[in-house]
């Protein structure tokens, strides 16, 4: 029996599937075990829950939206480059780095830091556009 060991890269699509969740996580941080009245996470419409959040806890929910967003293009971006047979070293290379500029991203999306912000967002979407054709011949 083969065993096929996962590149760093194809982590990179696990971890960047967890950022969603993870977002989501932070909006509703603080507020479980509250009751509802009192402000506290509503499990049963948490939707609404979330759409009435303000501050940081909004913005934690719009980055939650906005990493999913993001996720099909790095997907498809990373088995495409795969199934292309891009160099693996520079592939898990720019996978790592693009995790890296979404988390950045999502620390300046919760901190208010809106311009900074929109610049680690290009600056990732080039990465991931990259990623995409590293593997074209």
């Amino acid at each position: 029996m083969q065993f096929v060991h996962f590149t760093l890269a194809y982590w990179c699509l696990l971890v960047a599937g967890l950022l969603p969740i993870a977002c989501a996580g932070l909006a509703k941080v603080g507020k479980f075990g509250k009751p509802r009245r009192e402000g506290g996470y509503d499990n049963e419409n948490p939707r609404v829950w979330l759409a009435r959040q303000k501050d940081w806890r909004a913005r934690a929910n719009a980055a939650q939206a906005n990493s999913f967003e993001a996720l099909p293009l790095f997907m498809s971006a990373v088995i495409i480059a795969h199934q292309l047979g891009a160099q693996q070293g520079r592939l898990d290379i720019l996978a790592f780095l693009f995790v890296v500029l979404r988390i950045l991203y999502i620390m300046m999306y919760v901190s208010g830091i809106a311009k900074a912000r929109s610049i680690v967002w290009v600056v990732a979407l080039v990465v991931n556009i990259t990623i995409l054709f590293i593997g074209y011949r």
